[in-house]
């Protein structure tokens, strides 16, 4: 079988596709990219396979490309013919996970992008501050909307799903942990009990060294 290749970037939402991988054992390998947003050059590679210049993106070992995070995800899960990640068709847990799977990049996934670089959608230098502000602002109130929904120990309950994973990486951005602790605890408890699952922690070593 030849391997996927992943197109990312340390810390970013390539994390999310790559703690799959690693947790289904498919073998890939890490195409790294700069920071799309300040390197042409990095941008100017990936639009060669992914004209979006999107992260992630996956090449698949038949060479299909793949984007976004959720497409991949419930791919991965179809193609290992696993249910460890994402219920099954007919499990309890299914609507729930899908309702926020879709939720999370649908929602809080594009604020990222909008505030994150505020420059490439204001126009007005001063505006670029409060839309930046504005923005987080509108993502912690979402944040706020997923934790009163999220179970325990997992955010499904009993069972540990991708939902996790995202949980995870997520929250080590914007607002950062210290942020969750206090406004979300129940989404907190997730990330930690999820940066110590033994089939992930070097995924985390290798995207987020200094947390």
């Amino acid at each position: 079988m030849s391997d996927y290749k992943l197109w990312g970037r340390a810390g970013w939402g390539s994390a999310i596709v790559e703690a799959q991988l690693v947790w289904y054992g498919l073998p890939f390998t890490f195409e790294p990219l700069d920071d799309l947003f300040k390197s042409p050059d990095a941008r100017a590679r990936l639009e060669k396979v992914n004209p979006l210049a999107q992260v992630p993106t996956l090449v698949m070992p038949d060479g299909t490309v793949m984007s976004e995070s959720a497409a991949i995800t419930l791919l991965l899960a179809d193609l290992t013919a696993k249910d460890s990640l994402v219920p099954a068709p007919g499990a309890p847990e299914r609507a729930k996970f899908l309702r926020w799977l879709v939720f999370i990049v649908a929602n809080i996934y594009p604020t990222f992008t909008y505030a994150d670089d505020p420059s490439r959608f204001v126009s007005v230098g001063a505006a670029r501050d409060p839309f930046r502000a504005a923005t987080d602002a509108y993502a912690q109130r979402l944040w706020r909307q997923i934790e009163s929904e999220a179970g325990n120990p997992w955010f499904l309950g009993d069972r540990f799903s991708a939902l996790d994973i995202y949980v995870d990486v997520m929250t080590r951005w914007r607002p950062k942990r210290g942020w969750f602790e206090t406004e979300t605890p129940r989404l907190f408890a997730i990330a930690r009990r999820a940066d110590q699952v033994p089939k992930l922690t070097d995924v985390w070593k290798r995207n987020f060294p200094a947390t």
